[in-house]
């Protein structure tokens, strides 16, 4: 084992299988754009298009942003698809597919997707399937609701009796308290076991974590399938606009400026098309500006409201977006400062130190193995040099941060995790199943 102070908590290959449970926001200081002609060698680049896939979530917005204003076309790219995938696994497999077989070259993802599909630990046949993150393309602005049935247990984010009430009033009914997440590692999965465990809930022995897709999480919750559900927006406001729940927590109150979504594609098609993946971040980068600007709400609303995006009401997309959030229990917040970001507060940086964070959960909850190099797999994703290379090339140099680490993260809980010393963090949590 390596230098644990220096980041080398070392636990080996990252292709190893796991032995693991199967189980944003328009708002604030407008950023200060440039108006940066093409990227240089974007109009040779070696490809005209890439075909992408997405969820139906409004932090999708980047992407489908860069397309229908034009910022893709503007750096080169005029043939970019964007596709709707049904849930992250569609994404997963189609990923593997690639588009020379029918699937995508990459995709708006769960951040720590990249890392697993690298990992090998989630594709079908086990094999890695090198990926790179490029951008980070958004912070916060997810939810963790609750069925109305617990109205009276006031859950928040740290309402550990309540919480526990919760489980016990299922446990009477001969049943775990179940919590649906988006996908098994994932953004949601983690979110969701972190304030399980943190309230003294041990999300393998007391609760049951089933994985449903985003669009797919309203319906379960009205049909009784579910008691909670961690997810990214509209979801959660369209769950309080039924009157079939209520957010109990933002997710931004359990980790202020968390990373969320990312940018990333599949690093076969990177390193064979340089110039359009500098195209490609170029484009997503601008796009990310443009949904921080509060002039550009309501059109940015229209776009993801239609059938072929996220298929919602603009009522269920615009609130949360604006900062606007009514939790469905008698708290309503105005400009909440847990809405999401996609630009303000570097929010595009894909910051090492967060995928380190991702990392050392999946090896928490058996995800990936207890051998893992976090330093190598990390930065075989991590590509902050491009993004850096595609800030400059845009006129937005001042834009990128000093340092590749955030630096220590603190959670609602008051657990510090230190990118210094994963091990460390690791060691100090009282629940987990590691492999």
């Amino acid at each position: 084992m390596s230098d644990l102070s220096r980041r080398r908590f070392l636990i080996t290959a990252a292709g190893t299988a796991a032995g693991a449970v199967w189980l944003s926001a328009c708002g604030g200081k407008k950023p200060e754009t440039t108006s940066a002609p093409a990227a240089s060698g974007a109009s040779d680049s070696e490809v005209k298009g890439a075909t992408l896939g997405f969820i139906a979530l409004t932090d999708c917005a980047p992407l489908i942003i860069a397309k229908e204003k034009g910022f893709f076309a503007k750096h080169g790219m005029p043939d970019v698809k964007v596709v709707k995938q049904t849930s992250w696994a569609a994404t997963r497999d189609n990923l593997e597919l690639g588009s020379d077989g029918g699937g995508i070259d990459g995709a708006h993802i769960l951040s720590p997707m990249p890392l697993l599909l690298t990992a090998g630990t989630i594709t079908k046949s086990n094999q890695p399937l090198p990926m790179v993150t490029l951008a980070r393309l958004n912070l916060q602005g997810q939810g963790f609701s609750v069925s109305k049935d617990f109205l009276a247990n006031k859950l928040t984010i740290d309402n550990r009796a309540g919480l526990e009430a919760a489980v016990a009033a299922a446990a009477e009914k001969g049943k775990k308290f179940k919590a649906a997440v988006t996908f098994p590692g994932g953004n949601h999965d983690l979110w969701m076991r972190y304030w399980l465990s943190a309230n003294g809930i041990d999300p393998n022995k007391t609760a049951d974590l089933v994985v449903v897709p985003p669009p797919q999480m309203v319906a379960n919750m009205q049909t009784g399938t579910m008691d909670t559900f961690c997810v990214g927006e509209p979801w959660n406001q369209r769950l309080v606009n039924k009157k079939l729940g209520y957010t109990a927590a933002q997710t931004g109150e359990f980790w202020k400026l968390h990373p969320e979504k990312a940018f990333s594609m599949r690093a076969d098609w990177a390193e064979k098309n340089p110039k359009a993946t500098q195209a490609l971040l170029q484009g997503v980068l601008e796009a990310q500006m443009w949904c921080d600007d509060p002039a550009n709400l309501d059109e940015m609303c229209a776009i993801l409201a239609k059938d072929k995006y996220i298929k919602a009401n603009v009522k269920d997309i615009r609130p949360r977006l604006a900062g606007d959030v009514d939790y469905g229990d008698g708290r309503v917040v105005k400009n909440s400062p847990f809405k999401m970001r996609f630009w303000e507060d570097s929010a595009s940086f894909p910051y090492k130190s967060h995928d380190q964070w991702f990392v050392v959960e999946d090896i928490r909850w058996g995800y990936l193995p207890a051998s893992t190099d976090i330093d190598a797999l990390v930065n075989k994703v991590n590509r902050a040099d491009l993004w850096k290379e595609a800030a400059k090339a845009i006129g937005q140099e001042k834009a990128i941060p000093a340092s590749d680490s955030r630096g220590k993260e603190t959670f609602f809980d008051g657990v510090v995790f230190d990118p210094e010393n994963p091990k460390g963090y690791l060691d100090g949590l009282k629940i987990k199943a590691l492999a």
